[in-house]
């Protein structure tokens, strides 16, 4: 028998045009779906969960995440692509165990539950071996979350099993798309190597049936104008996403809007590391569907409200600062709190191709949705609802559930042991950084000697 759970008495933002949103209501979950959405529903025999309070809405979804450096968590704070290159990819990348890859996907996506995300694309170029892809797969599949897996090569020239690994990875663990976590293709991007590299992974995502993402208009390397190369090999279409974006040209970006491509935005990353400016305004006007991302939690926080508030604050203020040049001001702006939710839930799910899935509460769809708590002080009292979700942060996450199930309930994750995973990322941490001499941050004292907590 399908087991019943009954959201009632919620604030309802369900992101699907025909509900829209209720002062009051109740949402029915049979299984894993949602069949019901309404002000009242009247059921006998179903789990209530009180959503008295709560502003319940789709479940959060990140298109573009390292989940691999979870354990390494604010160490690129203070630095710059360049040194996030140097440091981050090309020292401690090759530092990373099969089982460091494990405790990182498991931490970093148990991160993500607790900050409402319930989908996260994992780009993971890490896939230094069979071994770590086998681990990274574990660690996503342990941690409850739903995920698309980009199996990435870590840089350089792919070794000789890669190609082979990918689609053994794709036989053994997706062979049906109806599990939580799907498949992908995370490919560096001819911005970060021989286009002939590029042009092979393309190959081998469009024989597998999976989607790929790439790394786009990245600082000075955009300067390659790559979306122009792959246009002119006729090689766009709408099973790629590109990652920033940020020193595309506009008329690059009217080509992947015009070959149905997709977007993936991390402004407050590429503000921090000298990708270029957010090009999310650039973007918009160019109709490119635009999700957003963290991107990596070694430089920012994992939280997707601070992303979407993050992405308003930068295009709001290019704006204002574009109309002044002119001498003039702003009448109205032009991206709004609604926006940035919608980039946050519903654009998310096109971009992965999972809107027929998730991404609104829709009758139909899957059981992914995150109840926020309104009565803590930085919420109550809400008197916009949209502006609410965006100055929302994680502590006003009260549950989460994916797929019907719920994985954090009364402020608190379910189902993990969270002081031993803590345990085991500190001893990776500890094991990745011995003897590492790196200087990326701002002080004068190497990470290695740093005290850790």
């Amino acid at each position: 028998m399908t087991h019943k759970t009954l959201i009632k008495g919620g604030i309802i933002y369900s992101v699907d045009p025909q509900i829209g949103e209720l002062p009051r209501g109740d949402v029915l979950v049979e299984g894993d779906t949602i069949v019901a959405v309404g002000e009242h529903i009247p059921v006998t025999d179903a789990r209530i969960i009180d959503a008295t309070g709560r502003i319940v809405l789709p479940g959060l979804i990140d298109t573009h995440r390292h989940l691999w450096q979870a354990a390494l968590r604010q160490i690129a704070a203070d630095w710059t692509l360049g040194q996030y290159i140097d440091h981050m990819l090309l020292e401690l990348g090759p530092r990373f165990s099969p089982e460091d890859v494990y405790v990182a996907e498991l931490l970093g996506a148990i991160e993500a539950i607790d900050a409402g995300v319930t989908t996260v694309m994992d780009w993971a170029h890490i896939m230094r071996s069979p071994d770590h892809a086998d681990e990274a797969v574990r660690g996503l599949r342990e941690s409850g979350i739903r995920a698309v897996f980009g199996y990435g090569n870590p840089g350089g020239p792919p070794a000789d099993w890669y190609a082979r690994d990918v689609t053994r990875v794709g036989e053994r663990y997706f062979s049906s798309e109806a599990g939580l976590v799907t498949f992908a293709l995370a490919s560096m991007g001819p911005e970060f190597g021989p286009v002939e590299d590029t042009l092979a992974d393309l190959e081998l995502a469009r024989k597998l049936g999976i989607r790929t993402s790439l790394h786009v208009g990245v600082g000075l390397l955009g300067r390659q104008r790559s979306i122009t190369e792959l246009h002119r090999r006729g090689l766009l279409g709408p099973d790629l996403i590109f990652v920033h974006c940020n020193t595309c040209t506009d008329a690059e970006l009217r080509l992947i809007a015009g070959t149905g491509g997709h977007a993936s935005i991390s402004p407050r990353v590429e503000m921090q590391m000298g990708h270029g400016y957010p090009a999310t305004g650039r973007l918009r006007a160019a109709g490119v569907a635009t999700s957003l991302s963290i991107d990596v939690v070694s430089g920012v926080g994992g939280s997707l409200f601070a992303e979407m508030r993050g992405t308003l604050e930068a295009e709001r203020g290019w704006q204002h600062h574009a109309a002044l040049s002119r001498d003039e001001a702003l009448p109205e702006l032009t991206i709004t709190t609604r926006d940035v939710v919608r980039m946050a839930t519903i654009e998310g799910a096109r971009t992965l191709g999972l809107d027929s899935r998730i991404g609104s509460l829709t009758p139909g769809k899957q059981a992914d949705m995150i109840l926020l708590d309104t009565d803590r002080p930085n919420l109550s009292p809400v008197n916009n609802l949209s502006a609410a979700i965006t100055l929302a942060d994680n502590e006003n996450v009260d549950t989460v559930l994916i797929a019907g199930q719920v994985v954090k309930q009364r402020g608190r994750i379910a189902g993990h042991d969270l002081r031993t995973v803590r345990a085991r990322a500190r001893s990776s941490r500890d094991r990745l950084l011995e003897s590492w001499s790196g200087t990326g941050s701002t002080t004068t004292t190497a990470p290695a000697a740093w005290p850790r907590v």
